[in-house]
């Protein structure tokens, strides 16, 4: 970024105002020099606005600024050190206000002798720039608030910006357009209760200009049919308006606002006081403040970027004229995406590229040339554009347009926190004011720029977290401040030779390469006049690469650093701002108590970072600290010294004896935000009240972190009472803004969240909870929090039950329901996820609850209905999110929703009497039989890949558009046309847009159908791609099952996985030469496994040659392997909590993971060897049936024993990277056993594969753990080893093996994945992800030196008998014990529905 001239010299003259006012300058020596520079300062101000106004375009001035500002500059590094100077003398650190650093000056002469020479040589030169000044005619353009008036004077002069009435059709594009319009007009015809006559409607865009007074009124009077007779006065000019207007309805559009005092000054009183009720104004305007100062209507309606397609569409329009031969440009669509995307959706850039695209030759090298051209540089701008951007820009005060510029160096690929930007403006020196209030100053400054459109809030994040910057505003921050900052991306070939031509202030670069293709930390070094470095990605750095390079350095932040960096970073004094993400560093150096001035250090995602220096305690200065993802392992004691800490993450809560870390915060009351993590540690409620939360009055936001225990069998009550009595005593203050809870463990919720009088969460806006293990309700306290706008709770799988309890606390309940409070008044966002059990939500039809809900998701729970009261109460709701509800059947009678998905509800069967619903997403909800009563619907959208028929409900509604996502052979069968069974019921849709997927390809297939004018597009050539032979065509679905031993569904989805690579084998042919299709290429691969017959005898049954067999097996298996080897993958967390669980409630196995077993598979003699062959194949089974790890032995001489010390899973069980989850509590002393696996006598025992006891004679827990270890066992491998070998018969009997060994290693490894692909797809909710793999899990290390395996199958046992005694309900003294005991265990709770649930499950798999 740029120093803004008239803002850095406010920043310096306030330092030069504070040494005349304390007479140091006198003692210096320097008082006419330091009179005569406050004085220079003070005229130069006067133009400097102009000058930085001239300097963007106008290469005569931009030396003179250059020279300005090095002075300037100059003038901030002298007053620096000389603060550090005092600093290191002892000066205190903690309060700066009341401390003035050249007091010290006057007891060291030698350093005083230096700082007047240094201000007397700025004085000089500030002579020489203030005397060259005059050559350049600056102008004085005052303060903000006079200039600001001069920008909109020049707006409203500015004929170019006018618009007019005149409708073009050039720029209308996409059916966004028409949902925009219907909403606009839908809010233009709903009458507000309680309005005037008149309401104002707003658009947010971008665009402006402003108005002159008496030309709007002219133009008024004019368009209503009255004369204004060339009067000026506006006296004169508004009755005569009154008089044209007087018992009208009016449509008012004012376009491109840019100020509400038109409005509120000249036509708000004449026309609310003249027109009919009825009568509209509709403003256009980019500054959201406008649209707030007009009073417009709630909410406004923000334009949004094109989607890729219609943006492909507008810059098309642009181009394609009479003589210009359509076909020809779509062969330049990809090249055109690049250019749409370049424009980031914005529809201006998109039309000026459109003129520019038109100026050129429709050949891909031209249009090349100009995605490539200077044009994305903004020197090479168009005029419309820059001047566009040009108008936001210098209508900024001066203080925000260096945060503007700031922003745009961060590089786009990265996610910048806010509370990140704004530390870094508050290091630059951007904000000025009290210290107490710079974070709410810059929050103020973000704010504004988010307002008048110049960065965009992500929507995927609350709160306006994250932002983004258009690519065309960028450019032009870029451009303005090229002088100073280089930002500069791996993409670009040149970076190298622009860093040698000059020297920069500032440096950006981004990088996506790595080793040699990376950037050389070396090219940097010449960069020693650098204030700010942010690196984002690889850098190449070698031994010895340090920072001592950039001595000036302000602002510093690299991403994946080099350990060996820090230890220079001492060397910094003027460094304010530190970020080291992601890096490899293990510490901080002691040295870093030097570094005075630092206010900011980020840690974020250090993950072997473990200590802090001590030395941390002496930086006072400091405002920030971002511990998150680290493993840090403590902080230093003496801590609560830094009381100008406003933001902690990741402050790690660790107990030392009678110490805890906690105490360190008791101080620290500037904190407005701070996150605690390892809550767990914290063993006493006494030490988590030293922390002092209440009494952080300034504290605004808090996050409370306990180690997940989620699948966590064995927690015991001791455990969950103290966490539960450390969080009551964490109560925050009622300044609380934002709540986030996660990883807690307690059965019931901290005292201040549930029903209380003095709850003191009065001013909460926003509550996250996660991962609340044992929780068995949702809190009581929130519905009465009068400013709670969004709720999220994800993963609470404890709690089965929402009730009344949740919409009406105990201090609510009020025996008079005409009188009743409405609970959550403002909560507008509501997200429940992850409440794996829960089944009930009990919310009747006149409890008040929730008016001002807009936006409801519901993820994975087992909910069989929705409640009344949400369609009855609800009236706001206008989007709900319905996915993985596994009990829902029906969805219906919800008045005011606009937008709903539904999506895997595996049992939902009906949506009806959705009257004003116009979006539907309906993503593999199966049974979905009927859709009916959405009379308002526009747009649906229907995903199932494996759709085979559209839907009969398809024929009975009306939507204008269909975009389906189905199965190959139905989009074959709708490019047919009417001579297709489809065509009923999509014919009468205006706009269809059919995909079939191939491969990672979700679009590869597609069919695009128009009704008005008539027009079918596809590239399905269903004679060439369907049906080419006869193996797949079986229309029975019984016979089908019968032949292939899998639903058609099934199949499609193998097809699908091989069907990117076995497409292209198009050389393969039956007998009589017709072509195999995709299909009969995979179902002569079926037919092959399943048969011991040898390929001769397949290939005449099924009409091919024998090579045609081997060589299609060969490709199918080797593809299949690579495809779908997720369906083998490793279980991840959560798939394993279920495993467990399972195992507990069919075998009474807790924290069971496995059933382990070898078996062995024959293969006969081949054409090149006379020898049988045999393969000993070791499988973990789950108890679904599933393999979850396979691992094949070449010879048949090994015994167990031997097969599993040599394959990966002991290596990696043994390192602890495996079965390393979550503990299983067995006894009250918090002894604990891990995760297991079960196998015979054959297998060794060790602390993670249990086997059972041998001896003769058993104690009774003994006989108890072998019951159930044989029963497991047993169970599951009769069923799953035959049901194996059952089906894949050509591993069964002693076929013909491969000569190719990798083959034969296929061929078996592929029968395991296709059983595992059988059993996946009888439950649509257990289908596991191509990226299924779970990092979380396996980055956890199991400590085996630790563990017993003899110990642990002991207390294991003797676990198992506890449990059976106390669901026996036996009654003597030890029974009682062990009850206690067995409590801490799982599922509990309610033993009859549990073992309903066994029975079933024992059934289905024994």
């Amino acid at each position: 970024m740029a120093m803004i001239l008239d803002a850095f010299a406010y920043y310096v003259q306030n330092m030069l105002t504070e040494m005349v006012k304390e007479e140091v300058h006198m003692l210096l020596g320097v008082g006419d020099d330091i009179d005569k520079m406050d004085v220079k300062l003070g005229d130069l101000k006067n133009f400097l606005a102009d000058a930085d106004r001239r300097n963007i375009t106008d290469k005569s001035v931009q030396e003179w600024v250059g020279q300005l500002k090095r002075a300037m500059y100059e003038a901030a590094d002298i007053l620096d050190v000389c603060q550090l100077k005092a600093m290191e003398r002892g000066s205190s650190t903690v309060d700066v206000g009341c401390f003035n650093p050249l007091l010290f000056c006057m007891r060291n002469p030698s350093h005083a002798h230096d700082i007047a020479t240094r201000i007397k040589g700025l004085n000089k030169r500030l002579d020489t720039i203030k005397e060259r000044s005059a050559a350049f005619s600056f102008i004085n353009l005052g303060s903000y608030e006079d200039r600001s008036s001069k920008v909109h004077a020049s707006h409203s002069g500015n004929t170019r910006r006018e618009t007019s009435g005149e409708f073009d059709r050039s720029g209308i594009v996409g059916e966004k357009i028409e949902e925009d319009t219907r909403k606009l007009v839908e809010i233009m015809l709903t009458e507000k209760e309680g309005n005037a006559n008149i309401m104002v409607v707003a658009i947010v865009g971008v665009g402006g200009i402003d108005f002159d007074r008496v030309e709007l009124l002219r133009t008024i009077i004019t368009l209503a049919g009255g004369k204004h007779c060339g009067e000026k006065a506006l006296a004169v000019l508004q009755p005569i308006l009154t008089t044209a207007l007087t018992g009208k309805k009016l449509l008012l559009v004012l376009d491109d606002v840019w100020s509400h005092e038109a409005w509120g000054d000249v036509l708000e009183i004449p026309l609310a006081n003249t027109l009919v009720r009825g009568s509209r104004v509709l403003l256009t305007t980019r500054d959201e403040r406008v649209a707030r100062g007009m009073k417009a209507v709630l909410p406004y309606h923000h334009v949004d970027k094109l989607k890729e397609e219609d943006a492909w569409s507008l810059l098309k329009k642009q181009i394609v004229s009479s003589v210009t031969d359509i076909h020809e440009i779509d062969m330049l669509k990809d090249i055109g995406l690049q250019i749409v995307a370049k424009c980031d959706g914005l529809p201006l850039a998109i039309k000026v590229m459109g003129g520019l695209l038109c100026q050129k030759d429709n050949q891909h090298s031209d249009w090349k040339m100009v995605l490539d051209d200077s044009i994305w540089s903004v020197s090479g701008m168009p005029k419309e554009l820059n001047h566009a951007v040009y108008l936001s820009y210098e209508d900024l005060p001066s203080c925000i347009k260096q945060c503007f510029l700031c922003y745009s160096l961060l590089p786009k690929a990265a996610k910048f926190l806010r509370e990140d930007i704004i530390g870094m403006w508050i290091s630059e020196g951007f904000l000025h004011g009290p210290s107490d209030d710079l974070e709410e100053l810059g929050r103020k400054y973000y704010k504004e720029l988010i307002q008048r459109n110049l960065i965009e809030p992500d929507s995927k994040y609350i709160d306006q977290l994250f932002c983004n910057m258009h690519d065309v505003v960028r450019s032009f921050a870029q451009f303005v401040a090229r002088d100073e900052a280089l930002a500069a991306h791996s993409g670009e070939s040149n970076i190298v030779s622009k860093l040698c031509a000059r020297k920069f202030l500032r440096l950006s670069l981004e990088s996506k390469a790595s080793g040699s293709d990376g950037l050389d930390w070396s090219s940097l070094q010449a960069q020693d006049t650098l204030r700010t470095l942010i690196s984002v990605g690889h850098i190449n750095m070698k031994p010895g690469n340090s920072l001592v390079h950039f001595p000036c350095l302000r602002t510093l932040h690299i991403e994946s650093a080099h350990a060996a960096l820090v230890e220079s970073l001492h060397e910094f004094k003027h460094l304010r701002y530190l970020s080291l993400e992601r890096s490899d560093i293990r510490r901080l150096p002691e040295s870093i108590g030097k570094m005075k001035f630092l206010q900011y250090i980020s840690l974020r995602g250090c993950q072997q970072f473990v200590e802090l220096p001590h030395s941390i305690v002496n930086l006072g200065h400091l405002r920030y600290l971002n511990f998150q993802k680290t493993s840090i392992n403590g902080i230093p004691r003496g801590f609560r010294v830094l009381t100008n800490l406003r933001k902690v993450n990741g402050f790690p809560a660790r107990v030392d004896g009678d110490w805890c870390s906690l105490e360190e915060l008791g101080p620290l009351c500037r904190l407005k935000y701070l996150e605690i993590q390892g809550l767990e540690n914290v063993t006493a409620s006494s030490f988590s009240a030293k922390a002092k939360l209440v009494e952080k009055l300034h504290l605004t936001n808090l996050c409370l972190t306990c180690g997940s225990r989620l699948g966590d069998d064995g927690l015991i009550e001791e455990e969950t009472q103290q966490i539960e009595k450390v969080f009551d005593e964490l109560c925050p203050p009622p300044s609380l803004n934002f709540l986030a809870i996660e990883g807690y463990f307690g059965r019931r919720h901290p005292k201040w969240m549930m029903s209380s009088s003095d709850m003191p969460l009065k001013n909460l806006r926003i509550l996250m909870a996660e991962d609340l293990a044992s929780c068995t309700q949702l809190p009581d306290g929130l519905c009465q929090l009068p400013y709670l706008e969004f709720l999220q709770i994800d993963r609470a799988p404890a709690i089965k039950r929402v009730g009344h309890e949740f919409l009406q606390s105990y201090h609510h309940q009020n025996p008079h329901p005409s009188k009743a409070v409405i609970s959550f008044l403002r909560l507008h966002t509501m997200k429940l996820m992850g409440l794996v059990e829960w089944e009930e939500w009990k919310w009747e039809e006149q409890v008040q609850a929730f008016p001002a809900l807009t936006e409801l998701i519901l993820f994975e729970c087992n909910l069989n209905r929705l409640p009344p009261g949400l369609a009855s109460q609800a009236r706001a709701l206008k989007v709900l999110s319905v996915q993985q509800v596994k009990g829902l059947i029906s969805l219906e009678n919800i008045a005011s929703l606009i937008e709903l998905q539904v999506i895997e509800n595996f049992h939902l069967e009906r949506i009806t009497n959705l009257p004003r619903l116009q979006k539907l997403t309906i993503t593999r909800c199966p049974k979905l039989k009927v859709l009916e009563g959405v009379p308002a619907l526009q747009r649906l959208m229907l995903e199932d890949d494996y759709m085979e028929t559209l839907p009969e409900y398809m024929g009975s509604i009306n939507p204008r558009r269909l975009e389906l996502y189905c199965s190959l052979a139905l989009l074959a069968s709708m490019a047919v046309a009417q001579s297709g069974l489809e065509w009923d019921k999509f014919s009468h849709i205006e706009h269809v847009k059919a995909y079939a997927h191939e491969g990672d390809n979700p679009r590869k297939w597609y069919a695009l159908y128009t009704t008005n004018p008539y027009n079918l597009e596809t590239n399905v050539n269903s004679s060439a791609l369907m049906y080419r032979g006869t193996l797949f065509s079986l229309e029975d679905a019984q016979t089908f099952e019968s032949v292939f031993k899998m639903t058609r569904r099934t199949f499609r989805y193998i097809c699908s996985l091989v069907s990117l690579e076995l497409n292209y084998m198009t050389c393969y042919t039956f007998a009589d030469g017709r072509e195999l299709s995709l299909q009969d290429l995979v179902a002569i691969v079926l037919r092959r496994l399943y048969s011991s017959e040898p390929p001769e005898t397949i290939g005449s049954t099924v009409g091919v040659n024998e090579s045609t067999v081997l060589l299609v097996t060969e490709s199918f298996v080797a593809v299949l392997c690579n495809r779908a080897k997720h369906h083998l993958l490793w279980p991840d967390s959560s798939r394993m909590y279920k495993i467990k669980s399972m195992f507990d409630k069919i075998h009474n196995m807790n924290n069971c993971c496995g059933v382990i077993c070898t078996t062995r598979i024959p293969f006969g003699p081949n054409r090149d060897s006379e020898y049988y062959c045999s393969v000993i194949m070791q499988v973990i089974i789950d108890p679904e049936m599933r393999f979850t790890n396979i691992w094949l032995a070449s010879t048949g001489s090994m015994n167990p024993f031997s097969i599993l010390h040599n394959s990966s899973l002991f290596n990696e069980c043994q390192k602890g990277d495996l079965l390393n989850g979550n503990k299983l509590k067995v006894a009250l002393d918090g002894s604990e056993v891990g995760e297991y696996i079960i196998g015979d006598v054959e297998y060794p025992l060790l602390p993670w594969l249990l086997t059972p006891y041998k001896e003769e004679e058993l104690s009774d827990s003994k006989v108890e753990f072998n019951r159930r270890h044989s029963a497991a066992t047993t169970c599951m491998l009769n069923n799953v080893l035959a049901r194996f070998k059952g089906t894949w018969k050509y591993l069964q009997e002693e076929t013909w093996w491969p000569v190719n060994p990798d083959t034969l290693s296929n061929i078996i490894n592929a029968c395991c994945i296709l059983h595992n692909i059988v059993i996946d797809m009888e439950d649509d909710a257990a289908m596991p992800s191509s990226e299924a793999e779970d990092w979380s899990y396996h980055q956890q290390v199991r400590q085996l030196a630790n563990e017993d395996a003899v110990r642990a199958r002991d207390m294991l046992s003797q676990f198992f008998l506890a449990r059976m005694s106390s669901e026996l309900g036996v009654g003597t003294v030890d029974a009682e014990e062990d009850h206690e005991l067995a409590a801490t265990g799982s599922g509990d709770e309610n033993k009859e529905q549990e073992a309903e649930t066994k029975s079933a499950e024992e059934e289905r798999q024994c």
